[in-house]
């Protein structure tokens, strides 16, 4: 049977993921949301695509997506969805004699959602990795091809760990899809095959703003694990003195003090939180670039 398949995706993860494919299998078509409007960026997907040659649909919602499907638009016996941003309808799902395989960046049922990634480091767990999972309409919920786990290093970001696994995923497809599309292997229910440590599910969600402000009621370990997991969204803020500031990189220190103040000893710089000081390295004073904290100290007041 071939190795032909339709993708779906549109953002940056799924652009990195359909690259790596495009290598190793025939891309028929690639399913992608359009440019928005008012937007002089399309998504990368779909500038991808372009640059590939690839066929585009471009599907804004679930009702684009069954009016497409009405066409026959594909010959393809599977289909695959990463970082897509539209929910697949059973109709669509059903299209495809062998269904539709999601690249999911935890070891479901952990961390089902829009954002594994991040909470995967929020958590402070030592392990994630990526399941490929045959989709139904629930969310997250469909049965396993594979699971390939990753040993998380010490401070890690989530650009950085988002890196890892895409390659990680891009391996475990390479090595899965041809088996699963010749009827090597066979689906099984998450609960029953999970890697993962609990095969209770976990949930992870959409970060908002709200996430970014630092609240040093949180220990510092807790505080240090956002800024590496909003590092690039929605990023992690508070108030230096006078000075509205970005804190980029920062450690722990066992030093106790009062919640919420700040520690300053030579060209050091922390903040006391409920368990531990949180100690900043780096910074974005606002309006100005990234900078060490030591040149902040010798700009700024802490008054």
């Amino acid at each position: 049977m071939s190795n032909k398949i339709l993708f779906f995706g549109s953002g940056p993860v799924a652009a990195e993921s359909l690259a790596l494919l495009s290598q190793d299998f025939e891309i028929e078509a690639v399913v992608t949301k359009p440019q928005p409007a008012h937007h002089k960026q399309a998504f990368p997907v779909l500038l991808l695509a372009n640059k590939l040659g690839l066929k585009i649909f471009e599907t804004s919602d679930k009702q684009d997506l069954l009016e497409l499907f009405e066409t026959r638009p594909s010959t393809s016996q599977l289909g695959v969805v990463i970082d897509y941003g539209i929910i697949i309808p059973q109709e669509v799902i059903d299209y495809f004699p062998l269904g539709i395989v999601n690249s999911h960046f935890s070891l479901l049922p952990e961390w089902r959602g829009a954002d594994p990634i991040s909470f995967a480091i929020l958590s402070g767990q030592k392990q994630t990795g990526v399941s490929l999972m045959l989709i139904d309409e629930a969310l997250d919920e469909g049965p396993l091809l594979a699971q390939t786990p990753y040993d998380i290093p010490t401070g890690i970001t989530t650009p950085e760990l988002t890196e890892q696994l895409i390659e990680l995923s891009n391996a475990s497809l390479k090595q899965i899809l041809p088996l699963y599309i010749e009827g090597s292997i066979q689906p099984a229910p998450q609960e029953q095959v999970t890697m993962a440590e609990s095969s209770e599910p976990t949930y992870s969600r959409k970060l908002t703003k709200q996430d970014s402000i630092l609240d040093f009621n949180k220990p510092a370990a807790q505080l240090e694990r956002e800024i590496r997991a909003y590092i690039e969204w929605p990023r992690s803020r508070t108030k230096l003195g006078s000075t509205d500031v970005i804190i980029t990189k920062a450690r722990i220190s066992d030093l106790q003090g009062e919640v919420g103040k700040i520690w300053q000893q030579d060209q050091k710089l922390g903040i006391h939180t409920s368990d531990g000081t949180l100690i900043i390295d780096s910074l974005i004073p606002v309006g100005k670039k990234e900078m060490p904290v030591d040149a902040f100290l010798r700009g700024y007041s802490l008054n």
